[in-house]
C-alpha cells in the first residue's frame, strides 16, 4: 500500500489559479509551469497509440483471438512460455518499428531545457520504451519494459534489444495465425547466461495478477508527494493504482491538466483538460 505524503510550501501563485472552473487556456497552463519547482508527466498508452503501438485493452485489442489477460500473467508463462513469448516477440518487433512521436519529444525537449530550475518525472504505464528513445532521462516504469528481460531463477534484470530476441522466435508471432499454442521447445527460448544460472528468462514485465515493485512504488511516492503539476497524458485512469494518482495530486493541492482524445471516465474534473492527440497539444503546452 502506498502512503501519499501531503506537500508543502505551495506558493501563492497555485493557489491564486487553482479554480474548481475546468480550463482549457494554454496560456493560463504556461504560467502555472513556469512556477512549478516539480512537474509530473503520467502517461498512457494513448501517447503511443499514435506511434502505432497497439493499447491491446478494448475492442480489436486482440492477438490471435485471445485477450491480453490469457497471455500476460504467470500461469499463461508456465503452461505455454513459447506462446507467450511469441506474443511478446510480436511486440517488441513492432514497437523497435515504430517512433517517438512529438508528444514523446515535446515531454522530453521540456525536461532538457529546465534541467537547472525543476525537476521533471515521468511515471508512466507504458511498456515501450518510447519516452527513453525520446530522449526523456528521468522516467519511472510502472509496468516494466518490453526491452528488458527477468530470469526465473535467479531474478537478474537486463536490457535486452535483440531482433530477434533468440533464433526460434524469428518469423513467429503474427497476430492472423489460427495456432493458440506454440511448437518452440522451452529449451530454445530465450535463457540466462550466467554459467551457474542458465534459468528461463520472462519479459520484465508486471503481468495481471503480480504485485508492482515496491521500490518503484517508493519513486513514485516521492515524485507525487512533491508535485506542483501534473500532466496526465493518453490514459483511460482505468488501471490502478496509476488511475488513483490525478485524484490524489488534486485532491492534494496540485494543479492537474488533462491531455485526452475525450476526457477520462469516472474521473473528477480536473483543472485543466485540452482534447485531442497529444502530438498536437503537449508542444503547444510545453513550448516557452
Amino acid at each position: 500500500m502506498i502512503i501519499f505524503i501531503g506537500r508543502h510550501n505551495k506558493t501563492s501563485t497555485f493557489l491564486k489559479f487553482c479554480s474548481k472552473k475546468q480550463s482549457s487556456d494554454f496560456a493560463k497552463l504556461k504560467h502555472l509551469l513556469k512556477a512549478a519547482k516539480q512537474v509530473v508527466v503520467l502517461t498512457g498508452a494513448g501517447i503511443s497509440a499514435e506511434s502505432g503501438v497497439p493499447t491491446f485493452r478494448g475492442p480489436g485489442g486482440l492477438w490471435r483471438k485471445l485477450d491480453a489477460t490469457l497471455l500476460a500473467n504467470p500461469s499463461a508463462f508456465r503452461e505455454d512460455p513459447g506462446l507467450v513469448w511469441e506474443f511478446y516477440h510480436y511486440r517488441r518487433e513492432l514497437v523497435l518499428k515504430a517512433k517517438p512521436n512529438a508528444g514523446h519529444i515535446a515531454i522530453a525537449s521540456y525536461e532538457a531545457r529546465h534541467a537547472s530550475d525543476k525537476k521533471v518525472t515521468v511515471i508512466t504505464q507504458n511498456v515501450d520504451g518510447l519516452h527513453a528513445r525520446a530522449g526523456t532521462r528521468n522516467i519511472i516504469e510502472l509496468h516494466g519494459n518490453l526491452f528488458k528481460t527477468r530470469c526465473t531463477k535467479c531474478n537478474e534484470v537486463l536490457v535486452n534489444t535483440d531482433s530477434p530476441i533468440c533464433a526460434a522466435l524469428a518469423g513467429t508471432g503474427s497476430p492472423n495465425s489460427d495456432k493458440l499454442t506454440s511448437d518452440i521447445k522451452e529449451k530454445d527460448l530465450p535463457h540466462c547466461k550466467k554459467p551457474d544460472c542458465g534459468g528461463l528468462l520472462r519479459p520484465h514485465i508486471v503481468w495481471f495478477g503480480e504485485f508492482l515493485d515496491p521500490k518503484t512504488l517508493e519513486k513514485t511516492d516521492i515524485a507525487i508527494s512533491q508535485c506542483n503539476v501534473c500532466l496526465v497524458v493518453g490514459t483511460s485512469s482505468i488501471v490502478y493504482p496509476a488511475a488513483a494518482f490525478p485524484t490524489v495530486m488534486s485532491a492534494s493541492g496540485s494543479i492537474v491538466a488533462e491531455f485526452n482524445i475525450e476526457p477520462s471516465p469516472g474521473t473528477p474534473k480536473f483543472d485543466f483538460y485540452f482534447q485531442g492527440p497529444s502530438a498536437t497539444t503537449l508542444p503547444q503546452a510545453l513550448s516557452d
